[in-house]
């Protein structure tokens, strides 16, 4: 059975794709806490994206990666479930021209 937090992420890569954008895996080596996926989408923005399923959480370093984001004035989200990357969608095509 796949796990939820798989199932969000395949369920993110779709619904990303549907816009136009693509979607990439992002493994920092050296640096833990990078975000899950990496969001390129029509019209130049770019987006960092960590996944969880319902009942998972951020780690310390997850934390701190999002707080440079914040800090940095990057494009940054964590979403829990399938209706968080659909409001998370519905923001975006409100804000494109």
């Amino acid at each position: 059975m796949m796990s939820m937090e798989r199932e969000i992420e395949q369920y993110f890569v779709w619904t990303v794709q549907r816009l136009g954008g693509v979607t990439y895996k992002f493994r920092a080596l050296n640096c833990k806490g990078v975000s899950d996926r990496i969001a390129c989408l029509p019209g130049g923005a770019t987006w960092f994206v960590e996944l969880k399923a319902p009942n998972g959480r951020l780690s310390p370093l997850q934390r701190k990666f999002a707080e440079d984001m914040k800090r940095l004035i990057q494009n940054y989200a964590c979403l829990w479930n399938k209706s968080e990357i659909d409001e998370w969608i519905l923001g975006l095509t409100k804000t494109t021209p």
